[in-house]
């Protein structure tokens, strides 16, 4: 590995948020899903949660889309909701989904600094009832035309840059570790070989 590479790994690894991380419920179409992975990987976030319970395990995603985001990424695939909002509750202390109800908040009311999890839902039905279930709050993005929806990419990209700027803000892309070592020491393992 040349020296650069090493440098660009450790300075990625460095600005890693452990404390961020994003959960897509059966989004169908896997080149929506490997476009939300190319935007977590620009912000940083290590963590994705991809949950299916009403369509088929995916059996791979859109490449194109990813831009072979999906090898920098930490992938975890589930087909219960239980187990994946268990898993994701000890690890964030929040969970918020995009969903349009009654008591959903605007995304830019929404503390993105905290450490949380944000939840997209399928294209046509959004978050299902038992996923909202475990969630601290709903929130929307904002929007005055005709169609009070996004392409699920788009919400999570608007949604993940709201939470890079609050956070730069903070001083969280300081360049301070924040991913525990041990994890760190296992994904610099993995990339070494990704690409190589």
């Amino acid at each position: 590995m040349t020296p650069e590479r090493a440098a660009k790994i450790k300075r990625v690894l460095d600005h890693r948020q452990s404390g961020l991380a994003v959960i897509m419920e059966n989004v169908h179409d896997p080149h929506n899903i490997s476009a939300v992975m190319r935007t977590c990987d620009a912000v940083g976030i290590q963590d994705i949660y991809v949950l299916t319970t009403m369509i088929p395990r995916h059996k791979k995603f859109g490449r194109n889309s990813s831009a072979s985001a999906l090898g920098w990424l930490t992938i975890h695939e589930y087909d219960n909701t239980k187990a994946c909002m268990n898993t994701v509750k000890q690890k964030y202390n929040k969970i918020y989904a995009t969903h349009l109800g009654v008591e959903s908040h605007s995304l830019y009311d929404l503390d993105l600094t905290e450490n949380v999890a944000l939840v997209f839902g399928n294209e046509h039905a959004g978050v299902t009832d038992e996923c909202l279930s475990y969630c601290d709050g709903n929130f929307i993005i904002p929007q005055v035309g005709m169609v009070q929806s996004l392409n699920i990419s788009v919400a999570c990209a608007i949604t993940m840059y709201e939470a890079f700027r609050q956070r730069t803000l903070a001083g969280l892309y300081d360049g301070t570790r924040r991913l525990p070592e041990n994890e760190c020491k296992e994904i610099q393992k993995k990339w070494r070989m990704y690409g190589e």
